[in-house]
């Protein structure tokens, strides 16, 4: 018996699952020869052992499922705050507020069995000028590799409102998608638009390129003068290319997903008052997907101030 050296304290043991134990932690003697001296029967120490590690399993699974079910809580909370996030944004913020295997597949495969998905309508503001206008190239393509100031774009979206409709135009930095500028207008005139422009560039510099589609208010002769101004090159979407500004429509996307149709506001200072605090928001505080989940001003602001060696930024526009 190995002089007794590595044999269990039996004496004290008074019932099976204790004697059971005492085998499963005893390397001294053979399976068999303990279960002789306790007089218990070998298929029943191989029964507990089975039944253990089937516990063991259980006891997983369960984990398992806890997990995924305050994983899908975390998802609905979140869900509820910014029914306008999809699984990809969603998954990040989880990851950054350290929720656990919040993983983009995990996310979408709960977005599908909870049956949500992001809230995700069309009204034509782009019409051109009556008779002959002047039309511009395309020359966002040309321009080679972005940095801010670059190219700028600039578009007019519609908000409906009780009892009329309102117009918000913006000017966008491309290359950091930031939002220099805005104006909401009860008319569909050229002045806000020249406005947001003037605005813009008293704030951040002149731009390069200024893209726009070919609506009647870019293509007057008021906003062209104004670009030749400056001097700026003027580029204009093809024809049927919606594609070309892409970047403005997916903004308007987002502005209205996140905050135009998540309330219900009644008169044009309700809206631009949340407007101000959105844009504000969409600049400085939420990650873009397009800009590697950095936020447009942080993008705006390396491309702008480059970080010398000692750490401190280079002031001035690019």
């Amino acid at each position: 018996m190995n002089g007794g050296k590595d044999v269990p304290e039996l004496c004290g043991l008074v019932d099976v699952e204790s004697a059971l134990d005492a085998i499963a932690g005893c390397g001294g003697l053979s399976i068999s020869e303990q279960c002789r001296i306790l007089g218990i029967p070998r298929s029943s120490y191989y029964r507990w052992v089975k039944g253990r590690e089937k516990a063991s399993s259980v006891d997983e699974e369960r984990k398992g499922i806890r997990e995924l079910l305050d994983l899908a809580d975390a998802v609905l909370d979140e869900w509820r705050k910014h029914p306008q996030w999809g699984y990809k944004k969603m998954a990040r913020k989880l990851q950054s507020d350290g929720v656990g295997k919040a993983s983009e597949k995990r996310v979408r495969n709960l977005y599908r069995k909870l049956g949500i998905r992001a809230v995700s309508p069309k009204f034509n503001t782009s019409r051109p000028p009556k008779g002959r206008h002047v039309r511009f190239p395309y020359l966002v393509k040309s321009a080679g590799r972005l940095f801010p100031n670059l190219v700028w774009t600039s578009d007019i979206t519609y908000i409906r409102l009780p009892e009329k409709m309102v117009y918000l135009t913006t000017v966008m930095d491309l290359c950091s998608r930031k939002i220099l500028t805005w104006r909401l207008s009860e008319t569909m005139g050229t002045g806000f638009c020249l406005d947001a422009l003037h605005e813009a560039i008293q704030k951040y510099g002149i731009p390069a390129i200024f893209n726009t589609d070919c609506g009647s208010q870019y293509l007057s002769d008021d906003f062209i003068a104004a670009l030749e101004g400056y001097g700026i090159r003027i580029s204009n979407d093809g024809v049927g290319s919606w594609s070309d500004n892409i970047w403005q429509e997916r903004s308007w996307r987002t502005i209205k997903y996140e905050c135009v149709f998540l309330h219900d506001f009644r008169n044009v200072d309700g809206l631009r008052d949340a407007l101000s605090i959105f844009i504000h928001d969409y600049n400085e505080e939420r990650p873009h997907q397009s800009l590697d989940y950095n936020t447009p001003d942080e993008v705006y602001r390396i491309g702008c101030f480059p970080e010398k060696e000692d750490g401190k930024s280079e002031e001035g526009v690019a």
